[in-house]
């Protein structure tokens, strides 16, 4: 289905003296991620899912799902976000970014997508979706798989609707969002996982074909700024971004925003245009969780390996344990949600 981006504040005119008269008047310039992409009549944006026809920009996945699941909201991966609940996760196909590691690529790498190229998926409207998060009896919708930004206009309609029925809504985000698309979203998101994924500007440049200090603004922005719940996952990639160094400065930066922001820090395994390096080791992902620990942070994950220790919740005053975890499956240990048994301390997060 084609929506027209023209109620949203993401789409604007363009004139730029480079082109024909006729091809200035409409010509229009994309304002939902960082890329700003300048399309004339007949271009795509970056994410591939975005058009110029005659002077208006439209998204041509509106209410194509390429993937929708009932997925633990563990997976997503939310530890501080009502544990043990399900969420409807829905995506469809574009990406503003172009990793080249990229685990679902099937879908997110896919570009210029129309027509029979949506037999995969599956027209589900934001009205069928919100009946169909209520029925599965899950407590939000997620929106994941492939980044969310691209397919702006089918999450803002759909987190609207949920809100009003009482179902949450949460982001799985590269972060590389637009201020604007950031602040009109924002009253409808209750959670986000951003995905930094690494702390140069060259390994965005070089790998992903982004930069980094956008994403760096808005996780600054979300956690000081809005209501909006905060996760960070970074997916350590063997001599990519594991340095000590790098790896420091990151968890630095992190307690600096916040240091109640849960990080995860996640198993490489060889994927898409990445076959050249092996799995990221266990060690390596004990030696992240320990800079991050010392770097001040109060709640550090490892993800993508087994690994019960580091991947359970404990009470960043007493050490007490609080949810025991293996894989998506949790096991809270305290009889009030967010409250320490022991000390009475308050964890940061969604409990209910």
């Amino acid at each position: 289905m084609l929506k027209s981006t023209a109620p949203f504040p993401n789409g604007a005119p363009f004139r730029n003296s480079a082109l024909s008269r006729s091809l200035r008047d409409k010509a229009v310039q994309c304002r939902t991620c960082e890329h700003y992409c300048t399309l004339a009549p007949g271009d795509w944006g970056k994410c591939g899912v975005r058009v110029n026809r005659d002077g208006q920009l439209v998204l041509t996945v509106y209410g194509q799902a390429i993937a929708a699941h009932v997925d633990p909201i563990e997976k997503k991966p939310l530890f501080h976000f009502l544990p043990g609940s399900s969420a409807l996760s829905i995506g469809t196909y574009g990406c503003n970014m172009r990793c080249r590691w990229c685990q679902n690529a099937d879908i997110s790498q896919v570009r210029q997508v129309e027509g029979e190229r949506f037999s995969a998926g599956q027209l589900l409207m934001p009205e069928q979706l919100v009946e169909i998060a209520h029925t599965q009896g899950c407590a939000s919708i997620a929106y994941t798989y492939n980044e969310p930004t691209v397919f702006f206009e089918y999450t803002y309609d759909t987190a609207k609707l949920a809100s009003e029925q009482g179902i949450k809504n949460v982001y799985v985000s590269n972060g590389f969002m637009s201020t604007e698309t950031l602040e009109t979203i924002a009253p409808y998101l209750d959670g986000i996982n951003v995905d930094l994924k690494g702390f140069t500007d060259d390994l965005y440049r070089t790998y992903c074909d982004a930069r980094l200090d956008p994403i760096k603004r808005n996780i600054a922005y979300i956690a000081q700024k809005t209501g909006i719940w905060i996760e960070v996952t970074t997916l350590i990639v063997p001599g990519l971004n594991d340095s000590d160094a790098e790896l420091s400065a990151l968890a630095a930066w992190l307690a600096e925003v916040d240091p109640a922001m849960p990080w995860h820090v996640s198993a490489f395994h060889p994927s898409y245009k990445m076959q050249d390096r092996g799995r990221t080791p266990a060690a390596t992902l004990e030696r992240a969780y320990q800079i991050g620990k010392d770097a001040g942070l109060q709640f550090v994950y490892v993800g993508n390996l087994p690994d019960t220790q580091r991947e359970s919740t404990y009470c960043p005053a007493c050490g007490e344990l609080l949810i025991r975890r293996y894989g998506f499956h949790t096991q809270p240990v305290w009889k009030t949600p967010g409250i320490c048994p022991t000390c009475g301390v308050s964890l940061a997060g969604v409990w209910s």
